[in-house]
Parts: C-alpha cells; structure tokens; sequence
C-alpha cells in the first residue's frame, strides 16, 4: 500500500480522515504530535503518552544535535532506543530553531552557519548534513533543512527564502535517494515545506515545485511567526486548497484547540504544538469549559477534577485544590499532573474530530465544542 491513504472526506467541510503507514507503526489523521524537543515529551515518560493514546510524536534534530550530539544518540542505537519509545517520531530539521534561537547567524545557498544558543559554539549544516542526523536519530519523518522568515517579511526576501528551501528540499531528496525508491518499502518518509510567507503567489508557486518532486507529504510551514489570526488562517485555506489530496498535510507548530478545528476544517492532517505541557507546566489546564489557570485563588477549596468530563489519570484521581497546593508550594508532581490532563485533551480532542469526520457531522461538532469551550470567557 502507499505510505498514505485518504479514507474518508467530511461531506460539508474539507476535513479528511486518512492513515498513514510509518517504520514504527501506523498513524490515524487527524492527529496531533506531542513535542518531544529534546527526546523528551517535557515531564511525561514514553508510557504515559502510549497511555494517553499518543500516536507519534514530534523531536526536534537542532537541539539534539547540540545535545546531547548525534554521536551518542547513533551508539544508543537511534532516538527510539535512546529515549525507550515505542511510538512514530516526526523530526523537525531546526530550521526554524536555527533562525530564531542561534546567537548569530549566516545563510548562504549551501547552508546555514549559527552559533549555539547553548554554548556559543559555530555550527555549519548543510542541507545533507541535516538529512544525515536525522537518519542517525532514525526518524520515521524527516524534515528537510527551510528558510523561515519572520513576518512581516518583505516580498524579494520570502522569494529567496522560497527558493533556497525548495532548493535544499532537491538536495535533500538526491541525497536521500538510496532510500526514497520503493513506494512500499519501509523507510523513512520526507516531507517537503510550503514557504512563501504571506504571499499567496509564492505559496502556490512553492507548492507546484514541491509536488512534482513527488515527496512523502507537504507541510505549511511559516505560519505562527507574527502574522495575525486571521491572516494565518487565510493562508492555511489557502495552502490547502493547492496541496495533493493524496498525500498527508502537516501544519507545523499550531496547536490551540479553536485553531486545531480551523485547520482541520481547512483539511490539514497532522498538527504539533508545545501549548499542552508549556501551559500544564504554568498550571494551566485544557477543559472542555476552557482554560483555567490552577494556581489562582479561586481554587483553593474546589475539590472537583480540573474537568469533570475527563477521563484520565489526574482527573480520575486530584481535585482543583490539590493541585493548587501542590504549585504554590513548588511540587513538581503538580506541573506533571497538568501536563498529562493537557495532553490527553489534546489526543482526545483529535480522537474526537477523526468520530466526527467519519459521521460526517464536523461541523456539528466544531460548533457543539467551541461553544462548551468558551463558557470559561463568558463568565
């Protein structure tokens, strides 16, 4: 079979149910990654996610290319075994990473050189030195190295930066061509990325090159760098309207619930954000009533689950209060109990949807959600 397969198509929407086929297992889409930046998914352990019904999850090469160096990683015997996890891994190439966090910076049509945010040490990555890691790490997704520019973005520059990443997508394909042969095989997959800021002739023009490479799946990347709401939403409609609908869509680094259902509605397959544990580590949770921020106040006598509707492990167990103790005096079981209430809102969230689309009742669904969601914000 093809390493993806479309199912399903909601009738009123352009919402999609697929499967696709990784070295480490299969993946419902919808779906939602977990960010595992640093071979970690921050405060949960593998069997947690399993737990959680995480299908994949994402890792980021930068970071574990700083640390603790790919080198280590490759005697482990790849990231799977390094970190003990069972699940798919999606790898980001860092380019984003390398744009934002690196303390200085020069890119050239070979490739970036960047100086380590974590000990200033000078780094120069090729395009097919980027491939090369991840294979090490033993990626069952791999991201080619982009160029993402941060908006607002001049025209003439998001052109180049258009071209230099379908560019090193090319070199990245050749230079991973003794493994891209068979269709069926197991292997690796590679991704490309639709660059193009803000401009919907440069996205188009990205997205018409990438497709004739043939690549494993497409991701709408550039988005989340300071454009406005609905301006990201506008060119996420508008991305997919020109992506294959044979092959997976990845929104990279988005994750908020009501922008999860946007995307998704757009047509949009895989999603990762970090918002789960970055907010449960703060102490806020996801609910099916909105966001409450656990620490505060109002919650020091609340003896009811941090969501009533939720099934898992910390809703199951720990009251609103307990977990308010447990943050104002610094425990650490507190931002872990709230980082897995959060992701698996998340998983379930998508678990959700995928009943939703294969129903064909999306729209009934986004609209029965939103308006629980929201009751937090009326009151």
């Amino acid at each position: 079979m093809a390493h993806f397969e479309l199912l399903h198509k909601e009738k009123s929407t352009a919402a999609r149910l697929g499967r696709l086929k990784t070295c480490h297992g299969f993946v419902e889409t919808p779906c939602f990654m977990p960010v595992a930046t640093q071979g970690t998914v921050k405060t949960l352990s593998p069997q947690e996610l399993l737990e959680a019904n995480a299908q994949i999850i994402l890792s980021n090469a930068y970071h574990l290319f700083l640390r603790p160096g790919i080198e280590v990683i490759r005697k482990a015997g790849g990231l799977h075994k390094f970190m003990s996890c069972s699940l798919p891994i999606l790898t980001d190439s860092g380019g984003y990473q390398i744009f934002s966090l690196a303390l200085l910076r020069r890119v050239t049509d070979e490739g970036v050189e960047f100086q380590s945010h974590f000990d200033g040490a000078r780094n120069f990555l090729t395009p097919e030195d980027v491939l090369d890691i991840q294979l090490a790490l033993g990626s069952d997704i791999i991201m080619p190295l982009d160029e993402c520019v941060h908006y607002p973005c001049p025209k003439d520059y998001a052109q180049r930066a258009m071209q230099r990443t379908l560019d090193w997508v090319k070199r990245t394909q050749k230079a991973a061509c003794k493994f891209l042969g068979d269709a069926n095989q197991q292997r690796p997959l590679l991704f490309g990325i639709v660059q193009g800021a803000t401009y919907d002739d440069l996205r188009q023009e990205c997205i018409q090159q990438l497709v004739e490479l043939n690549l494993d799946g497409l991701a709408i990347g550039g988005v989340s760098v300071g454009e406005p709401k609905q301006l990201r939403q506008e060119i996420i409609e508008f991305s997919c309207r020109f992506l294959p609908s044979d092959k997976p869509r990845y929104l990279m680094g988005m994750g908020m619930p009501e922008d999860i259902l946007a995307a998704v509605e757009a047509g949009v397959d895989m999603l990762d954000c970090v918002v789960p544990t970055r907010y449960g580590r703060n102490g806020t949770a996801f609910t099916s009533v909105g966001r409450i921020t656990v620490r505060n106040a109002p919650y020091i006598e609340d003896f009811q689950p941090l969501d009533p509707a939720c099934n898992c492990y910390t809703c199951r167990n720990f009251s609103r209060a307990y977990l308010r103790h447990l943050f104002n005096c610094e425990e650490m079981l507190g931002l872990r109990l709230v980082s897995l209430h959060n992701v698996h809102f998340f998983l379930k969230l998508l678990k959700d949807i995928r009943q939703a689309i294969q129903e064909d009742s999306f729209s009934e669904f986004k609209e029965g959600f939103l308006s629980r969601y929201n009751t937090m914000a009326k009151k």
